[in-house]
């Protein structure tokens, strides 16, 4: 008589980040489903903008992050993290790194503001600065930026465009 013996449990593969998984399983996937469903049950204006600021902050570690609407052709600062208050809240559109952001339509990375002539510092400490263009999809517009600095030279990589980047996709709706 054959006895039939239970195979051994096979180990799952881990998972890789394809298409049809936008959303990882890491803190900063975690961030991007929290940030979404706070825009799809209507959260918006000033205090939520400044929960997500302050989100992304966190889940990153970054030294301070800022929020900039554009207002009358002017960026005006609309959250900041760390209660660390920026040198420019307001400033014209055709400023600084956020000039070029807005022009191009697409993140700018800058490793070492030293090098980059039209940095506008925020904070004397500043070494190297992500921005990233908030677009309205609807109406095919830029309504604002995400502004990332860091005290350290080369802070940011392609993981940081990229989750700063799926943040700005979401929230353009809390900022109309």
């Amino acid at each position: 008589m054959r006895v039939a013996l239970p195979m051994p449990a096979r180990k799952k593969a881990k998972s890789r980040r394809t298409p049809e998984r936008p959303f990882r399983n890491d803190r900063k996937g975690r961030a991007l489903q929290e940030i979404g469903a706070t825009i799809v049950a209507g959260g918006k204006g000033p205090s939520v903008v400044e929960e997500i600021a302050e989100l992304v902050q966190r889940t990153c570690k970054y030294r301070w992050v800022g929020i900039y609407k554009i207002k009358r052709n002017d960026f005006v600062i609309e959250a900041a993290t760390n209660k660390m208050k920026p040198a420019c809240p307001r400033f014209p559109v055709k400023q600084g790194l956020s000039a070029k952001a807005l022009e191009e339509r697409r993140t700018v990375m800058v490793p070492d503001v030293r090098k980059e002539p039209c940095f506008l510092p925020n904070f004397w400490s500043t070494k190297s600065e992500v921005i990233v263009p908030i677009i309205d999809d609807e109406h095919d517009r830029v309504l604002g930026v995400i502004n990332v600095e860091s005290a350290k030279v080369n802070a940011f990589d392609k993981s940081d465009r990229d989750f700063l980047e799926g943040v700005a996709r979401i929230i353009w709706r809390a900022l109309r």
